[in-house]
């Protein structure tokens, strides 16, 4: 059995590492890996863009359950049983996706991917931040946070080899799963047994701009996953070349890694909301910028603005609506979750469907963009306070 010692007393660098490798693992490659073997699935398949886009939201619908399933009171405490069982759940779909050749298929597979992705991301979030917070290392919480870049970064990697030859997305998919295997196998190492968890204090919440917030939130999901989902495909149908794929995925991946340390130095210096908004705003500038040219170099700038806000918006809008929410902020993170899954759930199949529509992706891009700045606008609801200063390490 193990002791009421265990995670508390674990050490909070390992704990934040957890964090990178969970988040790496089911984010980084078990969501985003999908965009990189898009292009190869289209080619050696025949896989359309509108069934690309249904494949793509099913993942979202999943995603989208697994939040509101973490939301419910009868859910279990985050622990690191289901934790490492998410990751594991994981594993097994991405490697699955190789075994298959139907969209129909494809899109069974993504649908429990997406279970797997929003629960280990409450659970991990829950978990690990509230363990860094009792330990004084709020500060590690960036750590955490960037695993979703290190993940992208990591399916560029996968990807790569496989980019001059079609037929190589099976193998892409395979690697992709045993990489979360052994990210599995690191957390399951790093994060101990824990004992019960230390009750919360309750606070006085602020449910009401929870659900604004929350609003703003799924905007984002829908203004952000066109491009997340196809910005390879958009490279390739520009003709820049196949390699080049490879470079720009890998900034989406490169600028996700210190976007929460960037975006929460900005929140404390003028407040989470304009934070937040601003952080909008960049996103909305780099979607639109794919929308509006195919060349590498605005495709590069496109990328960074992305994989740069990203995790930096989730991260404000994620612990914002815990500190409105009072106590444990666990539902107020499922709920902001949910209204991100809907967002973007909607997201791929509209811009499937306007790419087949129109002959480019132009048009869902400029509407990602639209979504953005319209969440700006919602998220102003006069709160202005900066986010928790991380703890100091000394």
């Amino acid at each position: 059995m193990a002791s009421g010692k265990g995670e508390r007393e674990a050490s909070p660098w390992a704990l934040a590492l957890a964090g990178l490798l969970a988040l790496a693992g089911v984010m980084g490659i078990g969501r985003f890996l999908l965009t990189p073997a898009l292009p190869m699935m289209a080619a050696g398949t025949g896989l359309s863009p509108v069934a690309a886009g249904l494949v793509a939201a099913a993942n979202f619908a999943g995603y989208l359950l697994g939040a509101l399933a973490a939301a419910h009171p009868r859910f279990p405490a985050p622990g690191r049983a289901w934790l490492l069982a998410g990751l594991g759940l994981s594993a097994a779909s991405t490697g699955a996706m190789a075994l298959v050749e139907t969209p129909a298929a494809w899109a069974a597979i993504r649908f429990v991917a997406g279970l797997a992705s929003a629960a280990v991301l409450v659970m991990a979030s829950a978990l690990i931040l509230k363990r860094l917070a009792t330990a004084g290392r709020g500060g590690l919480s960036s750590v955490h946070f960037a695993g979703v870049g290190t993940g992208i970064a990591l399916s560029a990697v996968i990807a790569a080899p496989g980019i001059a030859a079609s037929n190589a997305w099976q193998q892409v998919w395979l690697t992709g799963g045993a990489a979360t295997l052994l990210a599995l196998i690191a957390v399951a190492v790093l994060l101990p047994r824990e004992g019960p968890a230390p009750a919360s204090a309750p606070t006085r919440g602020e449910g009401g701009s929870i659900r604004r917030l929350a609003i703003a939130y799924g905007l984002f999901g829908f203004g952000y996953v066109v491009t997340a989902t196809f910005l390879v495909s958009i490279l390739r149908e520009g003709g820049a070349g196949r390699w080049p794929e490879t470079w720009v995925w890998l900034t989406v991946g490169l600028a996700g890694i210190p976007s929460v340390a960037l975006w929460s130095w900005v929140g404390r210096r003028i407040g989470a909301v304009p934070a937040f908004r601003l952080a909008l705003l960049v996103e909305a500038a780099g979607v639109a910028l794919s929308a509006l040219t195919t060349g590498f170099a605005a495709l590069v700038l496109a990328a960074a603005a992305l994989g740069g806000t990203i995790m930096g918006i989730t991260a404000l809008g994620l612990f914002e609506a815990a500190r409105r929410a009072g106590g444990d902020g666990r539902a107020a993170m499922a709920l902001m979750t949910a209204s991100f899954g809907v967002g973007q759930m909607v997201g791929p199949a509209t811009a499937g469907w306007l790419r087949d529509l129109t002959g480019s992706y132009a048009v869902p891009s400029l509407l990602a963009a639209a979504a953005l700045v319209a969440g700006t606008v919602i998220a102003r609801d006069g709160v202005n306070r900066p986010p928790p200063a991380p703890a100091r390490d000394g």
